[in-house]
């Protein structure tokens, strides 16, 4: 099998990451409030667990899905998908607000949500439908109870790798940034040179579904 699904996975994984949404300027600001490294590099598990479960959240119900839907009827929901859900993201901003008094408990709950309301796992769809997870319309030989075993152990070793792969980039993406920002570069940084991942993490939403539909049709 082709390497670029799970390239792709790391990349989406690491510009998760690289959004302040996701995580890491709240490690940071955790950081900075109880004057600890080791308490922004504690929260960043928590977070990445969180997002994680969310990740595998979609990378279930693919899996599932797979098993009874054809592959091009899936590409196309799941570009309508994207691209309603880019659209939504923009008419309507999702801003999610946390006392600083947290505990683990808390931080994977928040990530989790945080995740979810940016579609973070949706954008993993073209990467995931491209994937060795099962699937209809194929043919098997030899005993049902054997293929079925077999079957569900190569899907959930794909699933259980894609989460780890694109989760293991994210928390290297996001790790690296919040200890540069916290040991070197500062907040000020922020006001200067603001990037709104998030109004671009929701146009790559959208670009996605259009590629993902175009190549469904085509």
């Amino acid at each position: 099998m082709s390497q670029w699904p799970w390239v792709a996975l790391a990349g989406l994984g690491a510009f998760h990451g690289l959004n302040p949404a996701m995580g890491w300027l709240f490690c940071v600001a955790l950081g900075l409030q109880r004057r600890s490294r080791a308490a922004l590099l504690w929260s960043l598990l928590p977070i990445a667990a969180g997002h994680a479960l969310s990740i595998a959240l979609v990378v279930l119900i693919v899996g599932v899905l797979r098993a009874f839907v054809d592959l091009k009827v899936l590409q196309i929901g799941a570009a309508i998908v994207l691209i309603a859900f880019g659209a939504y993201r923009l008419v309507a901003r999702h801003r999610a607000r946390v006392g600083m008094q947290v505990s683990s408990a808390d931080l994977l709950f928040w990530s989790f949500l945080m995740a979810t309301a940016h579609g973070a796992g949706l954008m993993l769809l073209p990467v995931l439908l491209e994937m060795p997870m099962g699937g209809v319309g194929h043919e098997h030989h030899g005993h049902a109870g054997t293929v079925a075993a077999t079957e569900l152990g190569r899907t959930s070793g794909t699933a259980l790798a894609a989460v780890l792969v694109h989760t293991a980039a994210m928390l290297a993406a996001s790790g690296a940034i919040a200890v540069a920002v916290y040991e070197w570069v500062g907040l000020a940084f922020l006001r200067r040179g603001w990037i709104n991942l998030d109004l671009l993490w929701i146009f790559a939403l959208i670009g996605a579904g259009i590629v993902l539909l175009t190549l469904a049709v085509w």
